[in-house]
């Protein structure tokens, strides 16, 4: 069993980007993400929300299954809000992601996924292994500023205020 963990940042407000968006449009559109998640990474192709609830701790859930592009069946996913800075999505087949809203030492936003991806049937130190982690290097950065435009459109157009 291998587990690939990458992390990966981009600036929510970089110069010259209009319009600059606040912690709570980020918020927003994080909240939206888990239940429109198609809207927000291309390779996933559908989202059905199959159930809502709390942690022992209070925080809100979204259980969901998620199709992606080329993928046999849909993958469980448990979202788990922590308002108003990260979102925490654990796959039945192990996979662990977090999408961190946070501020850089000026106070600017600053959007992060840190991803530990779960290939039970690879072996350490394949030649697979060193593919699939530059491809979750690119999946991570289309990702995450993927994310940060659609939020920004989704502002633009009022969806999000």
């Amino acid at each position: 069993m291998v587990t690939i963990n990458i992390a990966y940042t981009a600036p929510i407000n970089p110069a010259g980007v209009e319009p600059k968006l606040n912690q709570a449009q980020i918020w927003a559109g994080l909240e939206r993400k888990v239940r429109h998640a198609e809207e927000f990474v291309a390779i996933i192709v559908a989202c059905d929300v199959v159930s809502e609830g709390q942690t022992a701790k209070g925080f809100s859930t979204v259980t969901r299954d998620v199709t992606f592009k080329g993928a046999p069946a849909p993958v469980r996913e448990v979202c788990t809000h922590y308002a108003p800075s990260r979102v925490d999505f654990e796959q039945d087949n192990g996979s662990f992601i977090s999408n961190i809203v946070s501020k850089g030492p000026d106070g600017e936003l600053l959007m992060t996924y840190s991803f530990a991806w779960a290939h039970p049937d690879l072996a350490d130190g394949s030649p697979e292994v060193e593919k699939l982690e530059a491809d979750h290097w690119k999946t991570a950065k289309i990702a995450v500023e993927g994310s940060i435009n659609t939020i920004r459109r989704l502002v633009n157009d009022k969806t999000i205020q």
